[in-house]
């Protein structure tokens, strides 16, 4: 299945200049949403994963029904305030500025093979400091699973030396 035919373009979508690709219309399709979380599990179970990690909000619309089919947990990633537990916070870099993700203290166990999965790979700062944060509580990043790589923005250059997987690349 070519999932590039589910995608939608959205010109000068948020703003004049930008080509949105849209992935609702992998994830209305029952079978292409079907097809892309098969081809993420059979990469984490090359890669041997014990649990899921995904950013908000998309990760959890790819990493959760990665984690069922596999039957191992899925580890949210938030924007700070939104974990009622004690967290651990990673500041990154943006285009024009600065941001920060929040994971649980416990929610990764020293040792614990990561997959880390996202809809998109573009510039890398998410992934970047998603992989601080696995590894500060002591999990070993397996791989890094997306939808989307966005080849043009050198995202992959910031996860160099992790096993990675994008279904469609632009």
């Amino acid at each position: 299945m070519n999932l590039k035919d589910f995608v939608t373009i959205v010109p000068n979508y948020p703003k004049e200049g930008i080509s949105f690709k849209d992935i609702s219309t992998i994830m209305d399709n029952g079978k292409a949403y079907k097809f892309a979380t098969d081809e993420i599990v059979k990469f984490a179970n090359q890669v041997g994963t014990d649990i899921i990690v995904g950013p908000e909000a998309r990760g959890f619309i790819i990493g959760c029904p990665v984690a069922y089919a596999l039957e191992v947990g899925f580890a949210a990633v938030r924007k700070p305030g939104k974990l009622p537990r004690e967290t651990i916070d990673v500041e990154y870099d943006l285009e024009y500025g600065k941001d920060t993700l929040s994971i649980h203290k416990d929610a990764i166990k020293p040792g614990q093979r990561v997959l880390i999965v996202d809809d998109l790979l573009a510039t890398g700062g998410t992934v970047g400091a998603t992989i601080e944060l696995v590894e500060k509580l002591g999990g070993i990043v397996a791989g890094c699973a997306f939808l989307i790589e966005l080849t043009y923005l050198d995202g992959r250059d910031k996860i160099k030396g992790y096993d990675m997987q994008a279904l469609i690349t632009y």
